[in-house]
Parts: structure tokens; sequence; C-alpha cells
């Protein structure tokens, strides 16, 4: 998992939520190219902060993903839908000017932790 870029955590946990902050395609210190590559980087750095905790993409509640071009919409659910496979967090989805880094994806996550 890649360090934050600027004075945030990676991950709160606030009673029984994790909130996992807005991961872009980050992967070896690089963004990745193109937006399927970022899509599938972003969740696996969702995936890598929720593991630290114990958690699973199962334990997510809810998304945000924010994408900088409306028109990848449904590329960015197609390589969303097949990570969560049946589990069916709810979701916003926001088309946005700019993210950090050039990024055209980024995804932030809420889960709950067992009991």
């Amino acid at each position: 998992m890649s360090k934050p870029v600027a004075h945030y955590s990676a991950s709160y946990q606030a009673g029984d939520l994790l909130f996992v902050s807005g991961q872009v395609g980050i992967s070896g210190g690089s963004l990745t190219d193109g937006v399927e590559n970022q899509t599938a980087q972003a969740l696996e750095n969702v995936q890598g902060v929720l593991a630290e905790s114990g958690l699973l993409l199962e334990n997510v509640v809810k998304c945000t993903v924010f994408m900088t071009d409306i028109d990848n919409f449904s590329t960015i659910n197609g390589i969303y839908a097949d990570a969560f496979g049946d589990h069916r967090p709810s979701r916003s989805a926001i088309a946005v000017k700019a993210l950090p880094l050039g990024a055209l994806v980024e995804i932030e996550a809420i889960a709950q932790i067992p009991s």
C-alpha cells in the first residue's frame, strides 16, 4: 500500500466503522496508466488499507467513487462490480474537475468492523 501523499491517515476508526481515505491508482510510487488500470489499482489499494485492520471488501458498507470524466462511468462500474462481486454496498459516483496527482479515479470507503 502506498503512503498518503498529503496530511491525512489512510484510514481512521470511529467506533465500529473504519473510514478509508480516497485511494487512487498508485502502485510502486507511480500512478498507473489508463482508467481501467487506475480503477483496479485504486480498489487494490482500498483492499490493502482494509486488510491492515483485518477487513475485506465484504465489510464495506459505503463507497464514494470520484472520476474526472463521467463518460468513464461504465468502465469504472464494471471493474468495481467485478471486485465487489455479489456484495453491493451503497455507493455514490461523482464526476469532478480534477483529482490529486492527475488521477482519473479515486475511491473511498466506509467499512463496518464486526463485533
